[in-house]
């Protein structure tokens, strides 16, 4: 404890491991070392002396000139005197120690924040004292939750052979403006427990950070790949007429003839389905005005390429 004499940096700058941030007044931990160097050196005199008494006394021992209770005295002295050196030297050593708390360093490398304390305030320990704050932002750590439900899709599609989410290295984060994050990032861990209040999971994964764009408190969303699949067939989710649990589409025939053609869906994408079963590639399908056809009906289409997540404004007019 002491005043703050300096400060050593600029505030939301990157400081390097070592690096002196502040000083504080060192002056009465000063004369604690001082003052334990002298009980040392007195420490080291005692046991001198200690030591010449008994090897004196050990000698005259040997010829019979003085008793054995002496002997044991001296030594009793002595091995006393051995013990003062022994706590002179940790008292030097913390001493000093507390004389090194006056030098703050920067104990990592990272962006330091706005300093709580400036040059002549009194500052002293404890979980209230905390001068400023370090956040080593190479690689950020990003916590989000996931349902229950998400959590066991993810683990077992990442158990399968040849699973694309082996690994978790392809997490992607999107920024408060809308704007996505150019770098990828991996999984961490995951919690030990399912949160019984809100039924979801938290994860922690690690974000490359080589501009300094990502700071702590940011807000940002986790994009998570609960699914990798190629080469498959998609449809609008709009085309896609259902009714107890079947799932059917108007299919383009010969002639210009619609036919209802029953399908097999996957997970969703954007605002479309995976279809596992039911259509080919080339298939063409009626996805406007569907609630005006009926199975056979002749239609005049208008084809129209569509991708997932486009507006689906543009139609197949029928007649």
């Amino acid at each position: 404890k002491g005043l703050v004499e300096t400060m050593n940096f600029n505030e939301g700058s990157l400081v390097k491991q070592g690096q002196l941030l502040y000083t504080i007044e060192p002056n009465t931990y000063q004369n604690l070392v001082n003052i334990a160097q002298a009980d040392l050196a007195e420490a080291n005199t005692n046991y001198a002396a200690a030591k010449s008494d008994f090897d004196r006394i050990d000698l005259l021992v040997k010829k019979n000139a003085v008793s054995q209770r002496e002997l044991d005295g001296a030594m009793a002295k002595y091995e006393a005197a051995k013990q003062r050196i022994n706590s002179a030297e940790s008292q030097l050593q913390n001493a000093r120690i507390d004389l090194g708390y006056c030098r703050v360093t920067a104990p990592i490398s990272g962006i330091i924040g706005i300093s709580k304390v400036r040059e002549g305030d009194y500052v002293a320990p404890g979980p209230l004292s905390s001068l400023n704050t370090i956040s080593n932002t190479g690689n950020v750590k990003v916590r989000f939750t996931l349902s229950e439900q998400e959590f066991l899709k993810l683990f077992r599609e990442s158990k399968k052979e040849n699973s694309s989410l082996q690994g978790g290295k392809d997490l992607r984060l999107q920024l408060s403006d809308g704007s996505m994050y150019d770098q990828k990032g991996s999984y961490s861990f995951a919690n030990r427990e399912v949160d019984p209040g809100t039924g979801a999971i938290t994860l922690e994964a690690f974000f490359p950070n080589p501009d300094q764009l990502l700071r702590p408190g940011q807000y940002v969303k986790v994009q998570v790949a609960a699914l990798m699949a190629k080469d498959v067939l998609v449809v609008p989710q709009r085309a896609v007429i259902e009714m107890q649990g079947i799932f059917q589409v108007y299919v383009l025939g010969d002639s210009s003839k619609v036919h209802l053609q029953i399908i097999q869906t996957g997970p969703s994408f954007k605002d479309a389905y995976i279809v596992t079963d039911g259509l080919k590639p080339g298939d063409k399908i009626a996805f406007g005005g569907t609630q005006l056809v009926k199975n056979g009906s002749v239609i005049n289409p208008k084809l129209t390429e569509w991708q997932p997540g486009m507006s689906d404004k543009k139609s197949l007019p029928t007649k």
